[in-house]
């Protein structure tokens, strides 16, 4: 490694330390806002974070890489590699789960948190180790299922998937009455209209993982397709605005437009291309058959698994900027682990053609098993942010680990028998 190549990533370690899953930007905010604050907290030293281990970190030696997970297309294989992370993440997070102090910007209910806890729920689903869904029931028993206060409206929807998922096993009314009190709130507002000049709901392409799951969920939890309408609505927004026909992939925001990679192709950030995937996957889960809205989904999920399939690297992932793989010389986990999920999950539900896709999903899964680390941490992943950007090889975010573990469990369910709900 030069000695320039050396000093950059020690200053983006730095930045990196300073990363402690700060608020994601609001409506309100500039249209170039990221989905945390990082950026701004970056051009301002502060001491390193007391508690960034339960959000992430990029350690200087994080120990040897793991030699006892196997690429092998096996359930025991994929079921041993799901537990390793994620009990490795479950040992440095669970402590967290419940927690809240607002002067120091900790909340186990932030999106980050939403994104880990959608990937322990399918662990368990499809591994049939309730350990993991205990934990989460757990959690939202602590925070009596309450949605964040402090997060914007599709930031703090991520954590609802989780209350409903349970809720849809339990059948607790406790467990669903605060998450459809907010949601009715919203339907009670007046609509933001996509030619004013005020920001649409969910602007930034991110927004489409973490909400539009939810208001699905919601409906199959009362019934009601008011939600479906209003989930309906809002994608065509987003999807009008930031889905690109040319090349099939979503810009982060209306601001990544006219910008161009150094190459002078298009941006576009493989997490964000991930989120969408997988809010593509998650929220069809979920959407009634006879939705009208259904088949544009599909479309985009057949037109996005295509297009991301040729652009997989040599070793089976995705890089930070999806159309400048040069100049992003680390493999991106949590992007990769996303749109993996999607496709399998496209696999799964006879949308996408097992031929074609069981070899990219395949390749992505063994080449994700070589960023884990003897103690089951995940490697690789990007800080929390707005675009592509380069990071350390050890660092290591919550959100990622979910990605994670979302794919691995429809991988798993490629192989054998699901266990389902």
């Amino acid at each position: 490694m030069s000695v320039r190549r050396k000093s950059k990533l020690l200053a983006i370690a730095a930045s990196i330390a300073l990363v402690t899953s700060v608020q994601p930007a609001s409506a309100q905010q500039p249209a170039s806002a990221p989905d945390t604050a990082a950026a701004a907290q970056a051009t301002r030293p502060s001491p390193r974070p007391q508690v960034d281990r339960k959000f992430g970190s990029a350690p200087d030696d994080p120990g040897p890489l793991a030699k006892d997970v196997s690429p092998a297309m096996t359930q025991k294989a994929i079921s041993a590699a799901m537990h390793k992370v994620a009990d490795w993440q479950l040992a440095q997070s669970q402590e967290y789960f419940a927690v809240f102090d607002r002067s120091r910007q900790l909340d186990g209910r932030i999106w980050t948190w939403g994104a880990l806890y959608s990937g322990l729920m399918a662990a368990s689903d499809a591994l049939g180790d309730p350990k993991y869904r205990n934990a989460m029931r757990d959690m939202g028993n602590t925070y009596k299922w309450e949605l964040s206060t402090t997060e914007s409206d599709a930031n703090q929807h991520s954590l609802a998937q989780t209350y409903l998922e349970l809720y849809l096993l339990d059948k607790k009314p406790e467990e669903l009455a605060p998450t459809k009190a907010i949601f009715d709130g919203i339907l009670a507002k007046p609509r933001i209209e996509l030619n004013s000049n005020r920001r649409i709901e969910w602007w930034w392409c991110d927004a489409l993982f973490m909400a539009p799951p939810a208001w699905a969920r919601l409906y199959a939890a009362t019934g009601d397709k008011k939600y479906i309408t209003y989930l309906d609505e809002e994608w065509a927004k987003t999807s009008s605005q930031l889905y690109d026909p040319a090349t099939h992939l979503y810009f982060r925001d209306t601001t990544f437009i006219p910008k161009t990679e150094k190459n002078g192709q298009k941006i576009f950030w493989s997490r964000g291309e991930g989120w969408v995937m997988a809010g593509l996957a998650r929220t069809l889960q979920y959407l009634p058959k006879d939705d009208p809205a259904r088949a544009t989904y599909i479309t985009q999920l057949k037109e996005m698994s295509a297009a991301v399939a040729k652009l997989q690297g040599p070793d089976g992932l995705w890089r930070s900027g999806m159309l400048d793989p040069a100049a992003y010389d680390q493999p991106e986990i949590s992007g990769s682990a996303l749109m993996t999920f999607g496709m399998a999950w496209g696999v799964n539900n006879g949308i996408l053609d097992r031929k074609i896709y069981t070899p990219v999903i395949q390749k992505s899964w063994a080449g994700m098993l070589q960023h884990i680390y003897a103690d089951g941490r995940l490697g690789d992943i990007q800080q929390t942010g707005s675009g592509p950007a380069l990071f350390q090889p050890s660092s290591s975010f919550n959100y990622g680990v979910g990605g994670f573990l979302l794919a691995g469990s429809e991988i798993y369910k490629m192989k054998g028998v699901k266990h389902g709900k």
